[in-house]
């Protein structure tokens, strides 16, 4: 009998045709894959972004994860190497992985809990993550796409907005300096970064408090990874967004022995690439794109 969808992962097929043919899919795919790996179902399943998760237990008993991961179009497939970065981190201070099919995008993972770091205190929930930094960046295989590859792209893109654009052109014209020195610069490139290492993507464990999950890694620079930890939990800032950004930025770069000119202009480079983006969307969400503009002001006012 094949799992059934939760109704999160059914809305995936909306995305698009390649969406809906992975979905329709994607039953089947789950009963091969339980099959030839000898997998029992255990739970019910959940989902991120981008991925179906099914709780399993394998042929000892042992409680289990099964990740199944929507391909992504050639190029633009952030989790492509996922399982790269997981197998070469080990579980020192991520999950584990168990056992991987890249063709297939599926990964057996060490089971978590569903406690993330949403609930912790923000600047305890800050410094708990910037532990993991220094465990999680190791050199980077050469199969990792070079985040300066990126950051060039859109860099160039910010830089043909038009004067008339709803950006302060102040923070336009500084984020593409910085953009341009950070691709010239050595230090941009070397490590194995998460990039997208939020409060989400921290999970309780049993053999340690808290393990990193879905890296999206990029070839890039450590101080890359801190912006996420101040835009998510937004709301939470509300009466003193100034000084709240503040607190997480050093809570951040101070537990994680980051350079912190380095980390905040990193922050407004990747504020300003989010408003780019947000600018290019048709459906422009006025609300993030305020929020962008506010966060890479806080950091530096």
């Amino acid at each position: 009998m094949s799992v059934p969808l939760p109704e999160g992962v059914l809305a995936f097929a909306a995305r698009g045709p390649a969406w809906a043919t992975w979905v329709d899919r994607l039953p089947r795919l789950v009963d091969d894959v339980l099959a030839e790996w000898e997998l029992t179902l255990d739970g019910q399943p959940t989902h991120g972004w981008t991925a179906l998760v099914v709780p399993v237990r394998d042929r000892d008993g042992t409680p289990a994860a099964l990740k199944l991961v929507c391909p992504g179009l050639p190029g633009e497939d952030e989790e492509e190497h996922e399982a790269l970065a997981l197998q070469r981190i080990s579980g020192d201070g991520a999950v584990r992985l168990l056992r991987a099919d890249p063709t297939r995008r599926l990964l057996l993972l060490e089971r978590l809990h569903p406690t993330d770091l949403t609930d912790v205190w923000d600047l305890e929930a800050c410094e708990i993550v910037a532990g993991l930094y220094a465990r999680i960046h190791l050199p980077a295989p050469p199969q990792l796409r070079p985040l300066t590859f990126y950051v060039e792209r859109w860099t160039d893109r910010l830089a043909a907005l038009p004067r008339s654009a709803p950006l302060p052109h102040r923070l336009v014209e500084q984020a593409v300096s910085l953009g341009r020195a950070f691709v010239d610069d050595p230090a941009s490139l070397g490590t194995m970064i998460h990039t997208d290492l939020h409060y989400e993507n921290v999970l309780a464990a049993d053999r340690e408090p808290w393990l990193m999950i879905d890296p999206k890694p990029l070839d890039g620079d450590p101080h890359y990874e801190v912006a996420p930890l101040l835009w998510n939990r937004w709301e939470e800032l509300a009466g003193d967004v100034r000084g709240g950004v503040r607190r997480r930025f050093h809570a951040t770069i101070d537990a994680a022995g980051l350079d912190e000119d380095r980390a905040r202009d990193w922050v407004v480079v990747r504020m300003l690439h989010n408003a780019l983006w947000t600018l290019e969307d048709p459906a422009t969400d006025e609300d993030w794109l305020t929020q962008c503009i506010t966060l890479a002001k806080a950091v530096q006012d």
